[in-house]
């Protein structure tokens, strides 16, 4: 016969894991809602992007609209064309030296999420306020805008929370490919208003 003390010990043992599994299982749930409503959210950014009907209201988009779509505070584009730099933000456009750009972007394989106690200098004024960010490099080439998307947040994200930097990277490729076709389409309507001789 089974002794009462080894049959409660059994049940306790049972007991705490099932409360494990159902813990882990929650933890699960709420990790796929997240992972889901990051997609989602990125999802509708983008299609907010492809939505312009211009290079610099696409621009204007990112920067102030974007920051509603993605849950986050701030948005700022550092982009670079040729040798020119410009910085933009929700109050306008400003020229930047394209190596501050060049030097952001330096070393980085991909987006890099991160808390900070001080936000990356390109937030401009954000900078002092932002305490998490994401840095988002945009591919171009010499010939299309490249640069970065940096995304902050005022207040510190709890590291559980980020669903990892590969949305992020898919906005950024998103975001090159846009910028890419609207210099194509640009350029292909000035040639094609060119004089013939």
């Amino acid at each position: 016969m089974a002794d009462v003390g080894q049959l409660i010990s059994f049940e306790q043992h049972t007991v705490a894991r099932l409360r494990a599994a159902e813990s882990a299982r929650a933890d699960l749930l709420a990790f796929a809602r997240g992972h889901s409503e990051a997609v989602e959210s990125i999802h509708c950014a983008v299609l907010q992007a492809l939505s312009a009907d211009a290079f610099e209201s696409m621009c204007r988009g990112v920067v102030a609209e974007w920051p509603v779509l993605l849950g986050v505070d701030c948005a700022v584009l550092a982009l670079t064309v040729g040798k020119e730099g410009f910085r933009i933000d929700r109050d306008g456009v400003a020229h930047l030296d394209p190596a501050i750009c060049e030097r952001a972007r330096k070393g980085m394989s991909g987006a890099i999420m991160r808390t900070v106690r001080r936000g990356h200098a390109l937030f401009g004024a954000d900078a002092s306020i932002v305490q998490a960010e994401a840095l988002v490099p945009i591919g171009g080439g010499n010939k299309f805008p490249s640069g970065l998307l940096l995304l902050g947040q005022y207040s510190e994200v709890d590291p559980g929370a980020s669903h990892g930097t590969q949305l992020l990277e898919f906005l950024g490729d998103a975001l090159a490919a846009m910028m890419r076709r609207w210099m194509i389409e640009t350029s292909q309507k000035i040639e094609g208003a060119q004089p013939r001789s």
